[in-house]
């Protein structure tokens, strides 16, 4: 399983973001091809700077030949505006005066794009997070907010950009460390708010946060709804092969810290690979129901949310139903502390009216991942062990999808070469 790991000890930004998935090995390219497609005026700048002596990527939005501000500028530029936006942290751009446009608009805008669905889909949801935070704050309807937050050129840039970037690492599991909110106060359109702002408290709400060095502040909204929405768990630094790390800048330098956000990258690492005498057991919470009125199109994009969301499995199988109606039995695979957070999305995107809840106990072979170099780039092979024997092997097929469609070749061929190398190498 390929692992991604935030350290936000410095908070983090979209800027920041996008600069350690550059910093990481991101082509600049995939970037740059996505501010294309969103056609609203944008280009990005990316350079190499130094914050306290450690080499970071920055990555700059200019929109119609105007150059993101840091924070500390834009307060003082605009402390006696009248609209009604958020102006956000010295990580986040500055605001320029566009149209506001809110999420239906920028639904349209990501629509409209030949950005890949998958990406498109995170997108929206990281948008969603940032406009629903926004609407409780303010007491209105999600669809109604039209914030600078929500629907600036340079905010579409970074949430768009952090969506492809993130598809395009190939990674299974993001993880995030605990968050330095910062202190101190930030300047907005209804006076002076102590950090965090109120959208980032309400699109941190359950995660691990801390408040320690600098007086500004650190994690911006939209770093936060990124982090929300890519970011399952919050833990300390995981047991991982390390392939990649990177480094994503802010906009200035932070006494007595570097500031940025820092990106690694790897392969988990099993505790256990050697030959055991029996095969290794853990539970489960399986979730259960029965559905005969859901729209076909809806059963698919509930398991995709499911499995989004964090189910280790989710499967429909058809089933016989009272009165002889065709209906689809809906199985959920989880771990039992997620196990009520799951029903929940089941019982919101569904129309079933219970769910039948069990733990189980199960089997598993102990797994690990290695990393073949196919002619047209790296596969990861999935190696499950039984007793210290190699079981069963399997290419990653979000690899090998990724190639088939940068180099327009039939999928099974990368599969095949895949395959092939890895018995190759085993030899």
């Amino acid at each position: 399983m390929r692992i991604a790991y935030l350290d936000c000890f410095s908070g983090i930004s979209g800027d920041m973001f996008l600069g350690a998935l550059l910093d990481a090995g991101l082509p600049a390219s995939v970037l740059e091809e996505t501010v294309a497609a969103l056609a609203v005026g944008a280009r990005l700048q990316i350079s190499r700077v130094s914050r306290n002596g450690i080499s970071a990527t920055k990555v700059d939005v200019w929109v119609r030949g105007e150059k993101d501000l840091p924070r500390e500028q834009v307060s003082h530029a605009h402390q006696h505006e009248h609209d009604h936006q958020h102006a956000h942290d010295h990580h986040e751009h500055h605001r320029h005066e566009h149209p506001h446009r809110g999420l239906v608009e920028i639904r349209v805008i990501i629509r409209n794009t030949t950005i890949a669905p998958a990406a498109q889909e995170r997108a929206r949801a990281i948008f969603q997070a940032l406009g629903e935070a926004e609407a409780k704050i303010h007491n209105t309807d999600v669809e109604k907010i039209h914030f600078h937050e929500v629907g600036a050129v340079d905010a579409i840039v970074d949430i768009v950009c952090a969506a492809v970037g993130s598809l395009a690492l190939g990674v299974d599991e993001w993880i995030c460390s605990p968050l330095n909110v910062g202190s101190g106060t930030v300047e907005c359109a209804h006076g002076q708010f102590p950090v965090p702002s109120p959208a980032t408290v309400e699109l941190l709400r359950g995660a691990p946060v801390y408040s320690s060095g600098a007086n500004a502040e650190l994690v911006t909204p939209t770093g936060a709804a990124i982090v929300k929405t890519l970011c399952k768990r919050f833990a300390p630094f995981p047991a991982i092969r390390i392939a990649a790390t990177g480094y994503g800048a802010g906009s200035r330098d932070l006494a007595g810290q570097p500031n940025v956000v820092r990106l690694t990258i790897g392969d988990s690492v099993e505790t256990q690979l050697v030959a055991s005498p029996e095969i290794p057991e853990d539970v489960i919470a399986v979730l259960e129901a029965n559905l005969d009125d859901l729209n076909p199109q809806v059963f698919g994009y509930v398991m995709e949310r499911l499995l989004t969301e964090g189910a280790l499995d989710a499967f429909g199988t058809p089933v016989q139903m009272k009165k002889g109606r065709p209906g689809m039995l809906l199985t959920v695979l989880a771990r039992p502390e997620d196990a009520p957070r799951l029903a929940k999305l089941v019982f919101g995107e569904t129309t079933t009216l219970g769910i039948r809840m069990r733990e189980e106990r199960r089997q598993t072979l102990l797994r690990h991942t290695v990393t073949v170099q196919t002619p047209w780039g790296e596969v990861r092979m999935k190696v499950a062990n039984l007793n210290g024997s190699i079981a069963n092997y399997a290419p990653e097929y979000e690899d090998c999808r990724r190639i088939a469609d940068q180099h327009k070749i039939p999928l099974k061929q990368v599969m095949q070469e895949a395959t092939r190398t890895y018995l190759q190498e085993s030899e």
